[in-house]
C-alpha cells in the first residue's frame, strides 16, 4: 500500500501531464483563421469627426447682436476699452495706434483674425471640407477658418502663423443616463455634446477697431453649442482670448448665430477698419 505522502507526490506530478494533453490538443485543433479574425476586430478605423458630430453646424448663419452693441455695430472711439482687460502695454499701443497708417500698409484685415472674427456682425457659411475638417467662411472680410479634428501637426513649420491661425477641434460628447443611472438609449440614440476649438499660430491683430491689440502668442479657446427651443435653433459660441502680452486676464465674449434657409442674403465684403 502506497503511503499518503507518496500518493500526494505522485498525483502532483501526474495532474499537470493529464491537463496538458487536452490543452495541447485544443491548441492543435484551433482554426488558423482565429488570430486573423481577432486582428480584424482590433484594426477597425475610428469614427470620423463628421460621423461623431452631436449636432449639425452646417448651413448659413447670421449674427444676432444681443450684447456689446455699441462696440460691434458702431465704430468705437479711441480710448473706449471697456470690457477688455487691457494692460498698460496694450493701452499704450492702442492710444498711439493710427488706422490710416495700417490701411496704407495693407493691414485692413487685422481686426478680422480668429480672436475677433466671431463677434463681427456677419453671416457664416459652415460646411465639411472633408470628414475631419470643418470649414467656416465669413462674408465680413471674406475670411476662411478651418477647424481640424484629429492629431495636430508638430512644430511651427507645419503650421505657419496666419490671420486665422491653426484651429484644433474636438467634440465633447455627453453620456445620457436614465433615472436609475444606467446608460440611456441604444446604438441609434441621439448624441449630445459641444465643440471645443483651440486656436494658436496667430499673426498679431486687433480685438477692437480702435487699436486694442493681441499678440503673436495669443491662444483662443471656443465652445460651440447648438441650442434648440421648439423649432428655433441658435448656434452659441463662447470665446476666451488669452494673451499675456497685452491683456491682464482672459477676454471673454459670446456670439449668437441664427440659421438662414439658404445663401440668398450672403453678401461678401472686404475688410475695413473704418466701418
Amino acid at each position: 500500500m502506497m503511503r499518503p505522502n507518496a500518493l500526494s507526490r505522485t498525483l502532483a506530478l501526474a495532474l499537470p501531464l493529464l491537463c496538458a494533453a487536452p490543452y495541447a490538443q485544443a491548441q492543435r485543433s484551433r482554426p488558423a483563421s482565429a488570430p486573423a479574425a481577432a486582428n480584424r476586430g482590433a484594426t477597425q478605423p475610428a469614427p470620423t469627426a463628421r460621423a461623431q458630430a452631436p449636432f449639425d453646424p452646417t448651413g448659413y448663419w447670421v449674427s444676432l447682436v444681443t450684447e456689446n452693441w455699441r462696440y460691434r455695430m458702431v465704430l468705437p472711439q479711441r480710448g473706449d476699452y471697456a470690457g477688455i482687460p487691457i494692460n498698460p502695454k496694450g493701452k499704450q499701443f492702442a492710444d498711439t495706434w493710427q488706422a490710416a497708417a495700417d490701411i496704407a500698409a495693407g493691414r485692413q484685415c487685422e481686426a478680422y483674425g480668429a480672436a475677433n472674427l466671431m463677434q463681427i456682425p456677419e453671416r457664416l457659411h459652415i460646411g465639411w471640407q472633408d470628414d475631419q475638417t470643418l470649414r467656416v467662411d465669413s462674408d465680413a472680410g471674406m475670411q476662411t477658418r478651418l477647424l481640424h479634428f484629429g492629431s495636430a501637426p508638430s512644430g511651427d513649420a507645419a503650421s505657419p502663423a496666419s490671420l486665422q491661425g491653426y484651429s484644433q477641434a474636438r467634440w465633447q460628447l455627453f453620456a445620457l443616463v436614465n433615472t436609475f443611472g444606467a446608460p440611456a438609449g441604444g446604438a441609434g440614440a441621439r448624441r449630445y455634446g459641444s465643440l471645443i476649438v483651440s486656436t494658436d499660430h496667430l499673426l498679431p491683430g486687433l480685438l477692437r477697431k480702435n487699436g486694442v491689440p493681441y499678440g503673436a502668442r495669443t491662444r483662443v479657446i471656443e465652445y460651440w453649442q447648438l441650442n434648440t427651443v421648439v423649432h428655433d435653433r441658435w448656434l452659441m459660441i463662447s470665446t476666451e482670448v488669452r494673451d499675456r502680452e497685452y491683456l491682464d486676464g482672459p477676454y471673454v465674449y459670446d456670439s449668437i448665430f441664427q440659421p438662414e434657409p439658404d445663401g440668398s442674403r450672403w453678401s461678401p465684403s472686404a475688410c475695413s477698419l473704418s466701418s
